[in-house]
């Protein structure tokens, strides 16, 4: 699929940087073996620690927020959630050779689901309604706006300006007649509820077919928990959606609202990663693929 290449306002990470990073901080961690991760993530950069812990970097300055933001909110969400969630162990400090915070978590077991080939579809499907369901649940009074948890309609200008730069790549009429149908969806009308974000592959984790973790809290927040269907398109085949759907108890309008988010992130990813991210590419191509074949 070819190698990622970083943007230019992206910071180049190794190990001797971020061996230098942990050992001026944590000097007790110092001696432990370190390793990259291999990830197509576009926020962050990944390094294991020894066995049990997992160290992460913002890659650019649009992921730095991120940092606090989860460090403030997971502890909290984590032991509600039957998949499990990172647990924060350490925050870093900015210095001389990293210009931001990072973190360092406990390490989680597991790989990341690839659509088209999942062990278990169904399972995995009813996990993941139950984990989008826990969520909701969780008090949701004094929780950060979510930064997907606003109206379909903040995302017109984006979604037009990637379609025009799709033109001749994609069939960019029939992407746009989905989009104008979840528009025309009526909004959320309920109270704000918590949701992840972005239940994509990347931030998920099974073991034998089944959801073992959630990761990457960096967009959770309360707002329309539309953004919590993208998985249906994302991840799992259409001959479970309804599945999904159903134990989720997603309505009409809500179900039209998660597809006209999943289209809408993936039209936007799609010209920006097009050569510079082939995975994330290749994904936002698989998802526009599942939503057009579905008036076929």
């Amino acid at each position: 699929m070819g190698a990622v290449r970083m943007h230019a306002d992206e910071v180049d990470l190794d190990v001797r940087l971020v061996g230098r990073l942990v050992a001026g901080r944590f000097p007790h961690w110092a001696e432990l073996p370190l390793r990259r991760l291999e990830s197509s993530g576009t926020e962050n950069a990944m390094f294991r620690l020894g066995t049990d812990k997992v160290v992460r970097l913002p890659r650019h300055p649009r992921a730095v927020d991120a940092v606090e933001h989860e460090l403030r909110w997971l502890p909290r969400l984590g032991p509600a959630l039957p998949a499990a969630a990172p647990e924060p162990l350490g925050r870093g400090e900015p210095g001389a050779d990293f210009p931001w915070p990072w973190s360092v978590y406990g390490w989680l077991d597991g790989r990341n689901p690839v659509p088209g080939a999942l062990d278990a579809p169904g399972p995995l499907a009813r996990d993941l309604a139950s984990y989008v369901r826990a969520l909701r649940r969780i008090d949701a009074s004094d929780g950060p706006a979510g930064y997907r948890g606003v109206p379909l309609a903040d995302r017109d200008r984006a979604v037009r300006e990637a379609l025009a730069r799709l033109a001749g790549r994609v069939d960019t009429a029939a992407v746009a007649r989905r989009w104008e149908e979840a528009l025309d969806a009526p909004g959320h009308s309920g109270p704000p509820v918590w949701a992840h974000g972005d239940l994509m592959a990347g931030n998920l984790l099974v073991r034998d077919g089944r959801l073992s973790a959630v990761i990457d809290y960096g967009t959770v927040g309360v707002g329309d928990p539309a953004v919590d269907l993208i998985s249906a398109w994302c991840v799992l085949p259409a001959g479970v959606r309804g599945l999904f759907r159903e134990a989720v108890g997603a309505g009409e309008a809500e179900w039209a609202r998660g597809r006209g988010w999943a289209l809408s992130i993936a039209v936007v990813a799609l010209p920006y990663y097009w050569e510079t991210n082939p995975p994330v590419a290749e994904n936002s191509r698989h998802v526009i693929a599942e939503i057009l074949a579905e008036t076929a």
